[in-house]
This record gives structure tokens, sequence and C-alpha cells, in this order.
């Protein structure tokens, strides 16, 4: 049987569940907030033009108004210092935003501490007991974070030293960046480094390794609990923004209805 009739088929039947890893999108939704003097970027608005009224009677539409890094998004290798001569959004080879999609479990680590980092050995421990990264491999972070989604104060979990949520070390992120069969990686917090990633050598390893070795991060992403450890399929389907360094982007997992409910 072609491959296409039997994806579309096992769809249909629910053999093969779409999962939504997608927050929703709104002026409510938490976004990254910069320490002075750095800029932010202006959250997500909609702008109505017209809704079945005199400016438009049979049709309603809107404007939107949105950063580029606002809810779940993609961050492209332009997006930072170490990957400025890379692609930018539009120029992401569309196979890399497709791949197998594995799940590293670490919730309880980060509910014991949210500072929690994943390091070498965490991910060398879990391809021991689930096998080796496939090629095009998108290395997904549950951490438990999404359940505070629609809470700005508690996603972003800052004190008077700063934002305090999980991440990865500069070592680990060093060293998933120099491994071929990784395309990306994925979190459920606001951005790829952990809160306190400006305090680590290099600041912000994960977007400086990462993305300096034409990998790419996803941010913001729900319902990895739902997903088992190794077995589904990513898609990531970002705007192709001429220029952009990234973009909101919709994600979902494909995932076999059996393994899905283990």
């Amino acid at each position: 049987m072609p491959i296409i009739p039997e994806l579309l088929s096992a769809i249909g039947a629910g053999s093969l569940r779409v999962v939504d890893l997608t927050n929703r999108l709104q002026a409510s939704t938490p976004t990254l907030r910069l320490p002075a003097p750095f800029a932010n970027l202006i959250d997500f608005s909609l702008e109505t033009v017209s809704a079945y009224d005199e400016p438009g009677p049979f049709w309603k539409h809107a404007n939107i108004r949105t950063g580029e890094h606002i809810g779940t998004h993609l961050d492209a290798p332009i997006h930072w210092i170490s990957g400025r001569d890379g692609h930018d959004v539009s120029e992401i080879p569309p196979a890399r935003l497709f791949g197998p999609a594995v799940v590293l479990d670490f919730s309880a680590e980060a509910d014991a501490d949210a500072d929690f980092v994943l390091d070498v050995h965490h991910v060398a421990d879990w391809e021991a007991e689930h096998g080796a990264f496939e090629p095009g491999t998108w290395l997904l972070l549950r951490t438990g974070w999404d359940r505070f989604s629609s809470d700005q104060e508690a996603f972003l979990n800052a004190d008077e030293t700063g934002s305090h949520t999980p991440g990865f070390t500069a070592e680990c992120a060093a060293w998933l960046a120099a491994r071929p069969e990784i395309s990306g990686v994925g979190v459920e917090t606001v951005g790829i480094d952990a809160g306190r990633g400006a305090e680590l050598n290099p600041p912000f390893p994960a977007h400086f390794h990462l993305l300096g070795a034409d990998k790419y991060g996803i941010t913001s992403l729900q319902n990895l609990a739902l997903l088992p450890p190794t077995g589904a399929a990513i898609v990531v389907a970002p705007l192709p923004i001429v220029g952009g360094s990234g973009s909101p982007a919709r994600v979902y997992a494909l995932v076999e209805a059996e393994a899905a409910a283990r």
C-alpha cells in the first residue's frame, strides 16, 4: 500500500493520533521579559478590521501584531550571533521540520528544583535505556512546565535573582550541537535556555551552541505527557518569514494510539 494513503487512513481510523503541542496564541500568552537595558518584543494582539459590518459586510478579518518569538515558536539559526550566517526561518529545509521525536521526561527533577539543567550523563543514560537517536531527531525536554502556560508570573518564575526555569548545561548544549543526528530541541519553557542561562559559559549556551550548529529550537510546547519516550513523529510549521529570526509555529506530533495510551 502506498505510504501516504496508509498514513491518512491511520489518522482517519484513529490508530494514529495527531497531538497538538502548541500553546494558544493570544494577548495573555506568557512571553519573555528581558531586563533593562535590553529591548523586548511586542506581545501578540489582534485588531479587528471588519466583522460582518460596514467595513466588510460578509466577512470578518483582522490584523495581527506580534514579535517573532512569542508563544510556541521556532528559533532559526540567525536568531543568535553564533548562527548569524545561517538560515533565516524561510530558508530552513522543510525536511528538517519533520522527524522522530524523543521525549526525555525530567518533570520530577524540575518539580523538585526549578533550576534543573539537563546534563550529558542524563542524555547518555536515557539513550542506554531507550536506544540511540535516529537521523533527524528532535529532542523534547519534558519538565512539566506547560502547566504554567497561561500564567505569566509562574511561567517566568522570576525573583530578584532572575528567572528560575529548567534547561541545559553548557556542556550538554555543546554535546548535542555536535551530534549530526539531531535537528533541534524543544522545551516547555519560554526559551531553549534555562532561566539562569546568562550565568553559564557561554551565556545562553543552548542558543549559542545549537543555533550556531544549524540546529533549531522550539519553545512553549504543550502536551508532551501524551507522547511516548520514542516512536512519535514531530511536525513543526513556522511561517516562512523572509529574513525572520524565528516565527510563531504550530507544532504537531503523530503518535500511534497504543503508544499514546501507555
